[in-house]
């Protein structure tokens, strides 16, 4: 019997490998000499880097940066198993979480860390790029990502214009000329999971601009600069990238990709199917195991455990989720490719102590499954 084990990580509390060295434990007290392939996975989002350096055998890379305020910040990424690959969350650099509440300011937050992180992938051999979009401090279009890379924003005096959303209005000119001559030998792809445009009312500003601390004017002065910089960009570098799809993402950084380092943008769960090359490693499986912390609706829009299921239902492969939580309409999984959902609390308790027992708790969800299996 051949279970393949491809989770996503359970976001604060274990890693993907960790819930599947839990998952493949409760299996081995039912079933002897099983084959199980253990798969950590994630959809782009929180934990990518670690799942895809479990799941290949690479490492993570951990380097000092600029942080959304300039402050210098711990940040990582990871170098996967092929040596070439470095996989990059652009929160481990310029992320909200990295600022305290008093210091959200969009108007002037910078995505400068995250083309630093960028720099050092290149510095260590890295030709293929993965940069992870979300989690964003910034609204400032990438252009403190491009700023680490050589690119120069300039004013009508041909001065720096400074750093932040809310610099973009005095952009008058972009000079490529310095910019680092390995980003064209590279191969760099965005992980996006949303649509949204540049600019406009579901543009980067409007829809992510007051988590970041931006006030209802904040955002229209934000939204005008992002409008303003998208037409500089058409007129300096014949791009037209307002309203591409996904442009929006992380506060303009979808647009900065794109622009400076013609990145194409992909959903994160397909770059990790293919990563891990899920397709080729199920497709003789028996049975497969998922989950992730909280499993509901929301699952079936681009999460990893749907990403699973959808491989899974090419060759026929029935789909367990294991989850920490079962939320809001949670059954229409069952008609995309889910055969059963099950979680892990097996009485009242805490969202605390649920975390904190984790690993005991899917392991006995596990051994519960595979006994009923056994039958």
């Amino acid at each position: 019997m051949k279970i393949v084990i491809a989770p996503d990580s359970y976001k604060g509390s274990l890693t993907a490998m960790e819930v599947a060295d839990s998952i493949e434990k409760g299996i081995l007290k039912v079933v002897n000499d099983p084959i199980i392939e253990k798969i950590p996975m994630a959809d782009g989002g929180e934990g990518t880097v670690q799942s895809l350096v479990d799941s290949t055998g690479g490492k993570i890379i951990y380097k000092s940066v600029k942080g959304p305020v300039l402050k210098d910040v711990n940040a990582f990424y990871g170098i996967l198993g092929d040596g070439k690959t470095a996989i990059i969350e652009m929160a481990a650099a310029s992320g909200l979480p990295l600022i305290s509440k008093e210091e959200r300011d969009p108007m002037k937050t910078t995505s400068y860390g995250t083309g630093q992180l960028i720099k050092d992938a290149m510095d260590k051999g890295c030709t293929n790029i993965i940069i992870g979009l979300g989690g964003s401090a910034t609204n400032d279009g990438g252009i403190g990502m491009a700023k680490a890379l050589g690119v120069k924003f300039l004013d009508i005096n041909g001065e720096d214009i400074g750093h932040g959303g809310g610099s973009l209005c005095k952009l008058h000119s972009i000079d490529m000329s310095s910019i680092d001559s390995r980003i064209g030998k590279c191969t760099v792809t965005a992980a996006c999971d949303v649509d949204n445009p540049l600019c406009g009312r579901e543009g980067a500003s409007h829809v992510f601009g007051p988590q970041k601390g931006a006030d209802g004017d904040m955002v229209k002065i934000l939204d005008k600069n992002l409008a303003h910089y998208a037409n500089i960009i058409k007129n300096n570098l014949n791009m037209d990238i307002v309203n591409i799809p996904g442009s929006g993402a992380a506060g303009g950084l979808g647009a900065g990709v794109m622009v400076f380092l013609n990145s194409n943008l992909k959903r994160g769960i397909d770059i990790v199917i293919d990563i891990t090359k899920l397709d080729e490693k199920i497709k003789d499986a028996d049975l497969i195991f998922t989950g992730e912390g909280m499993i509901d609706f929301q699952t079936a829009f681009g999460k990893t455990p749907f990403g699973v299921a959808k491989v899974a239902d090419k060759y026929g492969i029935p789909v367990l989720a294991i989850a920490g939580g079962i939320g809001k309409n949670a059954e229409t999984l069952y008609n995309k490719g889910f055969e059963s959902i099950f979680s892990i609390v097996d009485k009242p308790m805490s969202l605390e102590d649920a975390m904190k027992n984790g690993k005991m708790l899917i392991e006995k969800t596990s051994e519960r499954i595979m006994r009923i299996l056994n039958i």
